[in-house]
């Protein structure tokens, strides 16, 4: 019987029939963040370490951490360096040309024949089209972890070309993962891409934000929300298919009820600034103004956990989604959360253990819901029952679970080559 790490294999000097153990080279992946996404990355990483993958990280000096050194599996190559915004446009620029040579000639000339992409680089359209064809052309299998099947969609500038070189690129790739079966769906209805060649595994828990013996109190001091108020959370990059303006419409609604609600929202317009105009209108309009905390900044990580800590639920207001990394980072504090029924959120709530569901684009059914939650034993027993949730999250959502399906992948792929006697 052979092993995960050994086979058996004819041996000159051996009587027939006789086998002996002989170690099988372990399988080496390029894992390529695209400088972006560090909960995911330093997720993965070490858990396809743990099932034996030798991997090479090609991160940056944001995507980096401790993880990442402990063990001689991970060889972390910070190819993308500085990443800082408040570089001049010229700076930025010639970081990424940069990047990019390191990239190619790291690809010319490094051992893994897996490259497995979590996120295209600075040029989509490139890496889409013309680096997918480099790689191929070296011989290389791509795997490439689709988040979002088509985010141009999902944020309205949608176009010919943008779809043009997604097809390129789902072609190109060896195989796909994502996060949901409609996004496999998704996948063959737009762009033809066979079931065979697309694997669903589950979306990480966030354990990588730091998560200290902060209190409730504490962090509601530091978020500066006041004590025994209802306080909700809308967090993350503020974009149309978020629909906040639900949640501000919906809480004009309850505030009528009860003036202790309270609604913190804690993110930044990511090139939507229009969009985030209209929203200020609503607040005047809704006349919430005084009822809203906002903290419209990018949050860093060693501030997440004030807001988490601080919010009795979060809010998930959006209009068109599969799958919510927010979500997951909430679960990982311990956070209910209130969802709009959209792409497969629902699949990831458990109605009354982890939050409740309602319909979306609609403020008066998220008004209901905000008043069943807070009613609910859920809320009046929040303290405990954050470890429940944390309990469960962590069972469904284990990067193991999601690093031993990527494992078989990577396997099926680079044939985990035999060696010889």
């Amino acid at each position: 019987m052979t092993t995960d790490n050994a086979q058996t294999a004819p041996a000159l000097g051996t009587h027939t029939g006789e086998t002996m153990r002989v170690p099988r080279r372990p399988c080496e992946v390029a894992l390529l963040t695209g400088g972006a996404d560090k909960p995911y990355a330093l997720g993965l990483a070490p858990s396809l370490a743990a099932e034996g993958i030798v991997v090479d990280f090609i991160g940056s000096d944001d995507i980096d951490g401790p993880e990442l050194h402990g063990t001689s599996q991970i060889h972390f190559l910070n190819l993308r360096g500085d990443q800082s915004v408040k570089a001049s446009r010229g700076r930025k620029l010639w970081r990424v040309l940069v990047y990019y040579v390191r990239l190619l000639f790291y690809a010319a000339t490094s051992r893994p024949r897996v490259f497995h992409i979590l996120w295209n680089n600075k040029f989509e359209f490139f890496d889409r089209t013309a680096l997918m064809l480099f790689y191929k052309l070296l011989g290389k299998k791509v795997v490439f972890t689709a988040h979002n099947v088509n985010a141009g969609k999902r944020d309205g500038n949608d176009g010919v070309l943008n779809r043009c070189s997604l097809r390129c690129q789902y072609r190109l790739a060896d195989h796909i993962l994502v996060h949901t079966a409609k996004m496999k769906e998704e996948l063959a209805a737009e762009f033809g891409i066979a079931g065979s060649k697309v694997t669903v595994i589950p979306f990480g828990i966030n354990n990588t934000v730091p998560n200290t013996r902060l209190t409730t109190g504490e962090a509601r001091k530091l978020a500066g929300v006041g004590p025994n108020l209802k306080t909700m959370l809308f967090f993350g990059n503020i974009a149309p298919y978020k629909g906040v303006e639900y949640l501000v419409d919906a809480l004009a609604a309850v505030m009528a009820l009860d003036p202790a609600y309270r609604v913190i929202i804690a993110g930044r317009p990511k090139g939507c600034e229009d969009y985030w105009s209209e929203i200020q209108r609503t607040i005047e309009r809704t006349g919430t103004r005084d009822r809203i905390i906002e903290k419209i900044e990018f949050v860093p990580d060693e501030q997440t956990e004030w807001y988490f800590k601080a919010a009795d639920v979060l809010v998930l207001p959006y209009t068109h989604v599969f799958q919510s990394g927010v979500l997951f980072l909430g679960y990982s504090f311990g956070l209910p959360v209130l969802a709009a029924d959209v792409g497969s959120l629902r699949e990831d709530i458990v109605e009354g253990r982890t939050g409740f569901v309602f319909r979306p684009m609609d403020a008066a059914d998220l008004a209901v819901k905000i008043q069943e939650y807070f009613s609910s034993p859920l809320f009046r027993e929040l303290e405990t029952r954050r470890a429940d949730i944390q309990k469960f999250a962590n069972e469904k959502y284990s990067w193991a679970q999601a690093a031993g399906v990527t494992r078989q992948i990577y396997g099926a792929l680079c044939g985990e080559q035999k060696a010889r006697a």
